[in-house]
Parts: C-alpha cells; sequence; structure tokens
C-alpha cells in the first residue's frame, strides 16, 4: 500500500479545528509506539548522509501514513549523530526526511523491533 505523508498532515487540521478525537484520524497518525502492557524495545535512527536529518516520521505498520514527526522539538540529527526511540516491540515504518543540494529528500524503511532489543536504520541520503 503506498502511503501519503500529507494525509497526516490533513487529519491533523481538521482534528485541531473541530477539536476532535484523534481517534478516527489513529492510522493517519501513525499509530502509538508505545503500547500499554507491552515489552519494548529501542529503534535507533542513525543519520549517514552528508546532510541534516530534519524529521523522523514513524507509524506502525497498519497506519495508512507514516504519521508525525517524532523527533523532538527542535531537534535534528547532523551527519553522524543517531537518536533512540522507545517503542512497544512490532513493525514499525520510518520515513526520514532531510535537505539535499537540490530540494528536500526521504528514505524510507520498513523495520522489525523485537521486545528487549534494538533495531538501527541508517539513513544514507538514498
Amino acid at each position: 500500500m503506498k502511503r501519503n505523508p500529507w494525509r497526516s498532515v490533513f487529519c491533523l487540521m481538521v482534528v485541531t479545528a473541530t477539536l476532535g478525537s484523534v481517534g478516527g484520524c489513529y492510522g493517519a497518525l501513525g499509530g502509538e509506539l508505545i503500547r500499554p502492557g507491552e515489552a519494548t524495545g529501542t529503534l535507533r535512527i542513525i543519520n549517514g548522509s552528508g546532510t541534516t536529518v530534519t524529521s523522523v516520521l514513524i507509524s506502525e505498520c497498519r497506519a495508512s501514513s507514516y504519521g508525525l514527526n517524532r523527533l523532538p522539538e527542535g531537534t535534528v540529527l547532523r551527519p553522524g549523530q543517531a537518536w533512540n526511540v522507545t517503542v512497544s516491540g512490532g513493525c514499525y515504518d520510518v520515513m526520514v526526511g532531510y535537505g539535499t543540494a537540490t530540494g528536500y529528500a526521504a528514505a524510507t524503511q520498513r523495520l522489525s523491533v523485537a521486545a528487549g532489543g534494538m533495531t538501527s536504520f541508517t539513513a544514507n541520503g538514498r
């Protein structure tokens, strides 16, 4: 299934405008990274590119879009830097966005995170 990253932006705008529940937008927001009562693991995002990563979108594989930027506000990953995020064990889709000499690019990957383990994704700018 092809994912539309703009769907999450639209859904968030609708929810914010109506001050409604995010229940209907669950899939568009990417789902919960930590689910109550489930064992967790670590997802490590490594910037292997020559430019700055400005966004990391992470969603459960069953979600309808990549969701929202999960990097803390004001955080970027410079070349060679890494960021760890705790997630419940399971399947996740990751989209890493960064600037390039010709505009903006993204790298995507589907990953499985084992409870108690660490899974790494190196975004190399391709």
